[in-house]
């Protein structure tokens, strides 16, 4: 493994971009009531809940797996010659395709929590390619 191809920068790129499209896609005006609901989970802004955990932890450990995934998918994009955005993106696709879908479908399945799926592989979809894109076009 040759960790002095990855763009250092371009990483930086990816994990900003990853807490960015999660922000969103799982904002409250975006699909976190319908996840939420899907997990069968009751409204985190309910003061009686308590499962949300220390929030700064949360994120430092959803910043350390971006992180993670981002080096990773640098690696991925430089070993198949991705150097251009549109393969960079198809990279980021086929990854999400043949690991992350399957992968979390198969959790999901046993957790019989197949609609929360939809919103969380929607999400793992969007960051791959915009991921692989950052890659492929920052070499």
């Amino acid at each position: 493994m040759d960790f002095s191809s990855i763009n250092g920068f371009a990483v930086i790129a990816c994990v900003l971009a990853s807490m960015i499209i999660g922000s969103v896609w799982f904002g409250p005006k975006g699909f976190y009531p319908a996840w939420q609901k899907a997990l069968g989970q009751i409204d985190k802004n309910d003061p009686n809940d308590q499962n949300m955990g220390p929030v700064v932890r949360i994120f430092a450990f959803v910043i350390i797996a971006s992180l993670v995934q981002a080096i990773f998918m640098a690696m991925v994009v430089n070993a198949m010659g991705s150097t251009t955005l549109v393969s960079g993106a198809l990279t980021g696709f086929l990854l999400w395709l043949g690991f992350i879908a399957p992968a979390s479908l198969t959790n999901k399945l046993f957790a019989d929590r197949v609609q929360a799926w939809y919103y969380e592989v929607g999400n793992h979809l969007v960051t791959f390619v915009v991921m692989g894109a950052i890659l492929g076009a920052w070499q």
